[in-house]
């Protein structure tokens, strides 16, 4: 036991090592500077023209436009999320690289879980890095902060761990390139549902209501980030829906419950199937 606490401690430190060298994540990071930087452009042109505006509606641009930017920051942070590990495990065991881990006293799931607290990390510090921009620029250059970020950026994160273990699940029985098609094809899915989901709450439509609520079961990511954006509306635009970010019903607190579940089923499905891998 204490040599695999020991292992999975230095295999947590190696792999967020590694990863920081990879050129995915130096490119992600620059699109995020990017990006950052076109927002805030766009927040201290709509900051001058709101200083002609009645405070309420000013108000109401600066939260439609922050909770746009964390729209984008939300697929950037997810698309990461499946690029880094990617290719974590089924490359290792393409390359021949895993078999040099497994000559160590080491079992097999301190590996994968050595593997994901590392990643995890470098997510994290993506997350904070990307939410906390958009927020920092609205902060500086508009003086606005949207109610309700202290709750919804966990949720946001908690929907990207949801693709980080799956996309290490998949790893441990896929190849690299399967594995991200798999993962993508999910995120699109959980995506188009969520959508489903919200248009046929608005026209009354059970089919595709229910459609949307089978997707956000099977890839909790799209329902956290609607989750996430209900925190931080304004009640007037939440209830009258006047933004492409409102929700028609309000996700209940039990998705949270259940994206937990999913992260904790994935990643002992890879733990699992790992171990009866033939390597």
């Amino acid at each position: 036991m204490r040599d695999d606490l020991r292992g999975i401690i230095a295999l947590t430190a190696l792999t967020f090592h590694e990863a920081r060298q990879r050129k995915v994540l130096l490119l992600a990071f620059l699109l995020g500077l990017l990006f950052l930087g076109l927002f805030a452009w766009g927040t201290r042109a709509t900051a001058r023209q709101a200083d002609d505006l009645p405070l309420a509606i000013a108000r109401m641009q600066l939260n439609f436009l922050t909770l746009a930017g964390l729209y984008v920051v939300n697929f950037l942070v997810a698309v990461t999320a499946v690029a880094l590990p990617v290719d974590t495990l089924s490359g290792d065991m393409a390359s021949g690289i895993i078999h040099t881990l497994l000559t160590k006293p080491l079992h097999r799931a301190a590996i994968v879980i050595g593997k994901w607290l590392g990643f995890l990390a470098l997510l994290t510090l993506y997350f904070s890095f990307m939410a906390g921009g958009v927020l920092g620029a609205t902060w500086l250059l508009a003086g606005y902060v949207p109610p309700g970020v202290s709750a919804a950026f966990p949720l946001m994160w908690l929907g990207a761990v949801v693709l980080l273990t799956m996309t290490i699940a998949g790893g441990t029985r896929l190849s690299t390139l399967a594995n991200g098609v798999v993962i993508f094809g999910l995120y699109g899915i959980a995506f188009i549902g969520g959508w489903m989901e919200r248009i046929g709450t608005a026209l009354g439509n059970a089919t595709a209501r229910n459609l949307g609520i089978v997707s956000s079961l099977l890839v909790p990511t799209e329902v956290m980030w609607q989750y996430a954006a209900t925190f931080m509306q304004p009640a007037l635009l939440r209830q009258a829906g006047l933004t492409p970010f409102s929700a028609a019903s309000t996700p209940s607190p039990l998705m949270v419950v259940w994206a937990i579940g999913c992260i904790a089923v994935n990643l002992a499905l890879a733990m699992w199937w790992f171990a009866r891998r033939d390597l």
